[in-house]
This record gives structure tokens, sequence and C-alpha cells, in this order.
């Protein structure tokens, strides 16, 4: 991956996360600056957030599973960011 692509990605997990927990956006900012692991499961959030809203475009026979599966990987990755943040 080039330095573009991880950064442009890394921005869209931090907006990802400041769009969930507002409230906390500069503990967010901080934390996405200094924790790898975190700063990755802010990019996953945004990834899943992304398959999410292109679900209408699979297959009708697909829709509905992968559907289930991104919202319920968005629902895990909010919990272990809201839990990190404590």
């Amino acid at each position: 991956m080039d330095k573009n692509s991880h950064e442009t990605e890394e921005r869209q997990g931090l907006v990802a996360a400041t769009r969930r927990f507002p409230m906390q956006s500069l503990e967010i900012r901080r934390r996405v600056l200094r924790d790898e692991n975190f700063r990755g499961i802010c990019a996953d959030l945004a990834a899943a957030e992304s398959a999410l809203a292109s679900v209408d475009s699979f297959p009708a026979h697909l829709r509905d599973e992968r559907r289930a599966e991104f919202e319920g990987m968005i629902e895990s990755l909010a919990l272990e960011i809201a839990q990190s943040l404590k």
C-alpha cells in the first residue's frame, strides 16, 4: 500500500469514528495519532461502512446475508471503539 492510500484509509477511519462518537472527537484524534491498533479499528469501521453502503449493488441472493454481515461488523467495531475510549 502506498503512502497516499494509507493516509486516505486513516482519514476515512478518523471520519467514521468521529461521526459515530462526535462527543469524543478530540480523544479519537489523539488515539488515531498514537495508537496503531486503534487506528486500524477505525479504518476497519470505515471499510465496513463503505461495504454496507454498496450492498444494494450485490446480486439479489446475497444482499440480505451481506447486509447482516456488514451491520454486525460495524456494531462490533463501534463497540470496540467505545470500550477503548472509556
